[in-house]
C-alpha cells in the first residue's frame, strides 16, 4: 500500500549567511486511497511542506526530519532515486497550470514527455494512452485536442490536462497544490468531483493544499491547519469543522464575506450606462485576411451604475465579463452607446478621453502581475499622478501617505517594492493607486480571488468602506458568489456574451430566475458544502 509519512520536518533557507526556518518539526502520513487537506494562510509553509517531500526546494534548502514513502527514506536520497519518484510515485497539480504547462510545446508532447520517461512509451502507444487520459479527466473530443497548445484552451481544461500529466504513471501519492483557486465555480465543483471521483478508483492517497476551509469540507479526510511553519491543529475533517480546538482554526472557519453593503444614497445620479453594448472580434483567415465570422463576446448589454451602487458581473470563464468592462473603459473597441457621468462616451475625442481617465479607474486580479517589480510602493501609487496631473497643488508624497493610511497601508513602507509585501498588502497598493485620482467609477476585476479568506473580508471591508466615503460606482466581477453577495446591490449574470439575469442581489440569491443563474448558486452551494 503506498503510504507517504512525514516526520519531523524542518526546512530553513539560507539568505545573507543566516537561516530562515519556514517549517518546524511538521508530521502527517496520507494513506492509500485518502485525501489529507494541508490548510492555512499564504506564508504559512504549506507549499514548501509539500514541495520538500521529493526534494523541489532548490539549493539554498536546507531539510531535516524524514519523509518515506513506501518505507523508503526520501530525504537525501540520490538524485537518481528521486527522479524515478517524481512524476512517477509522487506526482503535482500545481495551482496555475499555464506556469506550469511549456506554452511551446503541444498538449501531446507534453504528456509524451512523461510516459516516456517513466514507462518508455512513444508512437501510437503513447498517443493512445494520451487520449485515454484526457477522455478520462473530462476534455471531449480528445483525439482532436492533441495538437493544441496551452493557450488555446479555458482555465478549467488547461487545469484537467495538469490532472492527466498528474496521473499519467499511476501515482501512489498526489500533491495537489491550490487547484481550483483560479477557478469558476462551477469548473471548481466539477474538478473537486473529478479529483475525488480518480482517488476512489485508482486507489491513490491525495495530499491536497489550499486555504478554503469550504473546499476542505468537501474533498478531505483529515485535516491539519498550518501557522507559521506549524501544524497547530489536525484531525478528521468533520471533527475540526465541527469543534475546532485552536483560535486560529476557528478564525479561517469564520473567514467568509459577509453582511451586505451599505443602501444606495436616495437621489443617486447614474455614473454609467450602456445601451445594446457590443463587442464581437472578427476571425479573419486566407492571405487577404479575409473576415469569415465573429466571436461574440459581448452581446446587446444595458446595464447601469449609479453613485454609490455595485454592480457584481458573474459568469464562467469566457461569458464576456472583463471584456464588458474594457469596453466601457474604452480599452477595447465596441458598438452601441456608453454614457458616463452624463456624457456619450462614444463622441469624446481622444484628449477628452484622456482627461477623463482620471475618473473611471481598474484594479486587476493579480496585483503581482500589474505593479511593476522596478518602482517603490511611493512612485506606483503616485504614478497617475503625473499622468493626470495634481489639482490639489499637495506634495505627491503627501497624497501618498494619506491614501496609503486610508487603504490601511502603514506610510513608512512607501520606499519598499512590491515584493516585500504580502498579497493582501500588493492588493491595498493596487487600490491605493487607483483611490489617489479620487475616481467616479472602479472595475474590480477579480480583485479578491487569489487572496486567503482572512484577507478576502478585509478587502471587502475596506472597499465597501472607500465607496460609502467617496460615492463610488463599482463594476465588481467575480466567480465567488460570496463575495459578491457581499459587494453588490445589484448583479448581471453572464453567459456566452448575454446577460442572461439582471436585477437586485437579493432577488438573484434568493429567487434566481434562470437556470444558469440556479446552476451558478449550486455549483458555489456544492464547493462551501
Amino acid at each position: 500500500m503506498s503510504k507517504l509519512t512525514v516526520r519531523d520536518l524542518k526546512v530553513g533557507f539560507r539568505q545573507d549567511g543566516q537561516i530562515l526556518q519556514a517549517v518546524h518539526g511538521v508530521s502527517f502520513t496520507v494513506e492509500q486511497g485518502e485525501t489529507v487537506a494541508l490548510v492555512g494562510e499564504s506564508g504559512s509553509g504549506k507549499s514548501v511542506t509539500a514541495l520538500s517531500t521529493v526534494s523541489l526546494l532548490g539549493g539554498s534548502a536546507e531539510v531535516e526530519g524524514s519523509v518515506t514513502f513506501d518505507g523508503q527514506e526520501l530525504i537525501g536520497a540520490p538524485a537518481k532515486r528521486l527522479r524515478q519518484v517524481r512524476g512517477n510515485d509522487i506526482s503535482f497539480i500545481f495551482q496555475e497550470p499555464m506556469t506550469s504547462l511549456n506554452p511551446l510545446h503541444t498538449l501531446e508532447k507534453q504528456i509524451t514527455e512523461s510516459l516516456a520517461l517513466h514507462q518508455g512509451l512513444s508512437g501510437e502507444a503513447a498517443r493512445e494512452r494520451i487520449v485515454a487520459l484526457l477522455e478520462r479527466v473530462g476534455i471531449r473530443d480528445a483525439a482532436s485536442r492533441l495538437t493544441a497548445y496551452p493557450h488555446q484552451l479555458s482555465g478549467g481544461q488547461r487545469q484537467r490536462v495538469m490532472i492527466a500529466m498528474a496521473l499519467a504513471n499511476k501515482p501512489g501519492i498526489l500533491i495537489a497544490d491550490e487547484p481550483t483557486t483560479a477557478l469558476d465555480v462551477t469548473i471548481q465543483a466539477q474538478i473537486l468531483e473529478l479529483l475525488a471521483e480518480l482517488k476512489r478508483e485508482e486507489g491513490m492517497g491525495l495530499l491536497f493544499i489550499t486555504h478554503d476551509l469550504n473546499v476542505v469540507s468537501r474533498i478531505a479526510d483529515r485535516v491539519c491547519v498550518m501557522k507559521d511553519g506549524r501544524i497547530v491543529e489536525s484531525g478528521p475533517t468533520r471533527e475540526i469543522f465541527d469543534n475546532p480546538r485552536h483560535d486560529y482554526t476557528r478564525k479561517l472557519l469564520a473567514a467568509r464575506p459577509s453582511g451586505v453593503p451599505d443602501p444606495v444614497p436616495e437621489g443617486a445620479k447614474p455614473v454609467v450606462s450602456t445601451n445594446d453594448l457590443r463587442v464581437w472580434f472578427p476571425i479573419e483567415k486566407g492571405f487577404l485576411r479575409k473576415t469569415v465570422g465573429h466571436v461574440k463576446a459581448v452581446n446587446a448589454a444595458s446595464i447601469e451604475v449609479r453613485a454609490g451602487e455595485t454592480l457584481g458581473i458573474v459568469g464562467e470563464s469566457g461569458s464576456g465579463k472583463t471584456t464588458l468592462a474594457l469596453a466601457i473603459m474604452r480599452l477595447i473597441q465596441s458598438q452601441g452607446g456608453i454614457t458616463f457621468d452624463g456624457e456619450d462616451v462614444n463622441g469624446w475625442s481622444t484628449r477628452r478621453l484622456r482627461k477623463r481617465r482620471r475618473d473611471m479607474q481598474i484594479v486587476f486580479q493579480d496585483p503581482y502581475g500589474s505593479l511593476s517589480p522596478r518602482m517603490t510602493c511611493e512612485q506606483i501609487i503616485a504614478e497617475g499622478l503625473g499622468v493626470h496631473g495634481n489639482p490639489e497643488g499637495r506634495k505627491p508624497r503627501d497624497l501618498v501617505a494619506e491614501v496609503m493610511d486610508e487603504v490601511d497601508l502603514d506610510p513608512v513602507m512607501m520606499d519598499r517594492y512590491p515584493h516585500e509585501f504580502s498579497g493582501g498588502q500588493r492588493q491595498r497598493i493596487a487600490i491605493a493607486r487607483a483611490m489617489i485620482l479620487r475616481p467616479k467609477m472602479v472595475v474590480l476585476d477579480e480583485p479578491t480571488s487569489a487572496l486567503d479568506m482572512t484577507v478576502q473580508v478585509q478587502i471587502v471591508d475596506l472597499l465597501r468602506r472607500l465607496q460609502v466615503k467617496y460615492g463610488l460606482a463599482y463594476l465588481f466581477i467575480s466567480h465567488d458568489l460570496a463575495v459578491v453577495r457581499a459587494m453588490s446591490h445589484r448583479v448581471a449574470v453572464m453567459k456566452q456574451g448575454d446577460i442572461v439575469e439582471y436585477g437586485s442581489a437579493r432577488d438573484l440569491f434568493e429567487a434566481p430566475q434562470t437556470e444558469y443563474a440556479r446552476t451558478l448558486l449550486q455549483a458555489a452551494l456544492d464547493v462551501g458544502a
